[in-house]
Parts: C-alpha cells; sequence; structure tokens
C-alpha cells in the first residue's frame, strides 16, 4: 500500500509541478516573471545586472517551460507504468507484507 501511495503522490507532484513551470513564466498571476524581490537583490548585491536580464529572456522562460514540459511526460508515463513502478518499489522492501 506504501508503494502505491508513493507513486501516486509522486505522479501528482509532477503534474502539479509540470503545470506550474509551464505557467509562471508567461502568466502574471504568479507576479511578474523577472521583478521579483529575490532576483532583484541578488543582482544588485552580485553587482551583476545581466542575471536579471538573462532570466527575463524568451529562452530562459522556454527551457523553464520545456522542464515543464518534461515533468507531464514523466508523470503521464508514470501512470501508464503505474503497476510495474510498484512492483520495483516493492521488491526494494521486501520486509513489508503484502
Amino acid at each position: 500500500m506504501v508503494e502505491r501511495l508513493t507513486v501516486i503522490f509522486f505522479i501528482i507532484l509532477c503534474l502539479l509541478l509540470g503545470m506550474y513551470l509551464i505557467l509562471s513564466p508567461w502568466d502574471a498571476l504568479f507576479g511578474p516573471w523577472a521583478d521579483n524581490y529575490l532576483l532583484v537583490y541578488v543582482a544588485d548585491r552580485s553587482g551583476m545586472p545581466s542575471i536579471q536580464r538573462a532570466i527575463a529572456s524568451t529562452w530562459f522562460r522556454g527551457a523553464v517551460t520545456g522542464l515543464g514540459v518534461l515533468n507531464i511526460i514523466i508523470a503521464v508515463w508514470e501512470m501508464f507504468s503505474f503497476n510495474k513502478t510498484v512492483a520495483m518499489l516493492h521488491k526494494l522492501n521486501p520486509t513489508d507484507p503484502k
């Protein structure tokens, strides 16, 4: 049972993280992408404003979106191989009674 819950939570995590990574660079709902406090602080303290420009670029946003798509693909793959993954996790913990 623990193995099944582990795989289910992993799938949910991949789906939620993937959706966030796909939407956050492009949507103003999460706040301005390149004007967040931590990024401005790091760019000011390091004396490298190019960090903020690089993160604001569409290339970087596309890379983050690509990571989100990869997370969605992993979640879908785990959904299709659910039983196989649960069996592998169960073999790693043979002392657990079924």
